[in-house]
C-alpha cells in the first residue's frame, strides 16, 4: 500500500461505544487499544481509547480515540459516504441516524442524486449521497 486517507475522529470518553456502534453499522473488524495498554496503566486515562480502527468489508477504514485529560479535543468535521449502492447507503443512513438527528432527509435532490445529512448519537456529522445512473 502506497498511502491512504482515513477519517480520524476525536471523542470525549465515548470512543469505545462509538466505534462499536460504527462496527454494527458498517460491519468489519475493530481493533481497540487503551492508554493503559500502552504504558499509562496508572493514569486517569488508562481505560480510555488511545487508538481504535475499524476496517469494513466495503473497504472503509475509520479511526478514532478519546481525548486524554489536559488536551483539547479536536473539532470533528463531517464524514461523507457516497456511491451507487443505494440499498447499502440508505441502510447506513438509517442506522447512523438512530438516536441522532436527521438534518436533511435522504431524498432526491436537484442534481438528480439522493442526498441526506444526519448527526449521529455521538455528535458526528454524516453526509450520504446515492448516485443515480446517467443513462
Amino acid at each position: 500500500m502506497a498511502s491512504r486517507l482515513n477519517p480520524y475522529i476525536s471523542f470525549d470518553g465515548t470512543a469505545r461505544q462509538a466505534l462499536e456502534f460504527y462496527r454494527d453499522v458498517f460491519g468489519g473488524e475493530l481493533a481497540i487499544n487503551t492508554f493503559g495498554e500502552f504504558g499509562a496503566a496508572d493514569s486517569p486515562d488508562a481505560d480510555k481509547i488511545m487508538h481504535g480502527q475499524l476496517e469494513s468489508p466495503a473497504g472503509y477504514v475509520l479511526m478514532g480515540s478519546d481525548t486524554p485529560e489536559g488536551m483539547e479535543r479536536s473539532t470533528n468535521g463531517t464524514i461523507s459516504l457516497s456511491g451507487d449502492d443505494g440499498d447499502a447507503l440508505r441502510g447506513y443512513f438509517e442506522r447512523l441516524a438512530e438516536g441522532g438527528t436527521v438534518t436533511m432527509p435522504l431524498e432526491k435532490q436537484m442534481w438528480g442524486d439522493e442526498f441526506g445529512m444526519c448527526v449521529d448519537k455521538f455528535g458526528i456529522g454524516w453526509m450520504v449521497n446515492v448516485s443515480q445512473s446517467q443513462g
